[in-house]
């Protein structure tokens, strides 16, 4: 084995995803999309009892950063951390606020309206 002691480079890690959810797919909590920003809200030095998984989230998550990129942040499946942000935002480590809402688009009506205006200027 070379590089890190958990790393076989024909197989890769060798501590399967599954394993650091506890054979979890997905967390009951929060949902968390894609574009979903996620805040720490403590110092990771505060608790014991995380994995070095969470901790690389938490500190990920001290700037401030959506879902996709702490995923591809700390090379993981989705899947994988979005588990892992739930447990996080259960025992309050890290703050999750859902996309902002979009406007609805003006009506048919309202934009040739406007079209009409413009024109008759």
């Amino acid at each position: 084995m070379t590089g890190p002691q958990w790393m076989d480079e024909e197989a890769g890690p060798l501590v399967r995803p599954y394993a650091l959810t506890g054979g979890r797919a997905r967390h009951s909590g929060a949902r968390l999309d894609l574009i979903t920003m996620v805040t720490a809200t403590g110092s990771p030095t505060d608790v014991s009892g995380i994995g070095p998984e969470q901790r690389r989230i938490l500190e990920i998550a001290r700037r401030g950063a959506s879902v996709a990129d702490i995923a591809s942040d700390v090379d993981l499946p989705l899947g994988v951390v979005r588990v892992l942000i739930g447990d996080l935002h259960d025992l309050g480590l890290v703050d999750v606020r859902a996309p902002g809402k979009v406007a609805p688009l003006p009506s048919e009506r309202i934009l040739k309206e406007v079209i009409n205006g413009l024109r008759a200027l």
